[in-house]
């Protein structure tokens, strides 16, 4: 099957040469998105045979998905595996991911870090974990069963899934493809990934998980059709208690 590999990048001129020369070995077809980088990321990319996709100024991981899966559609492979350009994820995971798929067991397969003890080889901050457990948990009641890393970088999926996945927000492409999988009936599987430290360059994690939760949880809501739900509860509601208020009143009135 013909693996294609997808790389967000931003500012990560000390990581993507190392990365690309170890995908090599696995796929001839590697595309990287440089979302807004103000140094050579792209220039490396492209010298080192990747298609590469150019962001005037910083997008976002989402948009950059965005911009990798129209390139993946153009290019007609079998599976997408996307792969961070921090140098967190390990080479040897992308075969694990794509296996079920190639297998015929799932169509989108997410590296978990938190699948099993002691995946993560670095200090983990809590406050990251504490939000990634609550978006987690969120995510696996709206989709109906459990998922364990709602952040999971390696990915792999189905080209029918590239094709029809559907986002509607900037910074919420790892959730919204769990939701939108979930909803359009593909096969969903988690797998246990390693991440290890990253070795140059700085860490694009939100500084602020509570901020980040807060701009996250209203397009999930929406993506997994919540609100309407909420709104119906919230409108018989109201309509009851309009007719517990008009009761009243002639009761009032009644007996005035």
């Amino acid at each position: 099957m013909k693996i294609i590999i997808g790389i967000p990048a931003f500012n990560e001129e000390k990581n993507i040469a190392g990365i690309i020369t170890k995908l090599a070995d696995i796929t001839d077809t590697i595309i990287v998105c440089n979302d807004g980088s103000s140094d050579l990321t792209s220039d490396i990319a492209e010298k080192m045979g990747a298609f590469v996709i150019n962001h005037e100024k910083n997008l976002g991981y989402g948009a950059a998905i965005r911009s990798i899966f129209l390139k993946a559609k153009e290019l007609d492979g079998d599976i997408l595996v996307t792969f961070d350009a921090d140098g967190q994820h390990r080479i040897e995971d992308i075969e694990k991911v794509t296996k079920p798929i190639i297998d015929q067991e799932a169509d989108l397969v997410i590296g978990s870090r938190f699948l099993k003890p002691n995946l993560v080889l670095y200090k983990y901050r809590w406050i990251n974990r504490l939000g990634v457990r609550i978006l987690s948990k969120i995510l696996s009641s709206f989709v109906g069963f459990k998922i364990t890393d709602s952040h999971g970088g390696i990915r792999a999926m189905r080209a029918s899934v590239v094709r029809e996945l559907e986002m509607i927000g900037t910074h919420t492409y790892v959730q919204e493809t769990i939701i939108d999988a979930s909803d359009k009936g593909f096969r969903i599987k988690e797998i246990p990934s390693v991440w290890k430290k990253r070795r140059e360059g700085k860490s694009r994690v939100v500084s602020s998980i509570p901020t980040y939760i807060f701009y996250t949880l209203p397009i999930l809501i929406i993506r997994s059709k919540q609100h309407i739900k909420w709104l119906y509860s919230l409108g018989i509601a109201l309509i009851l208690l309009a007719l517990l208020y008009f009761l009243l009143f002639m009761g009032f009135y009644i007996f005035l």
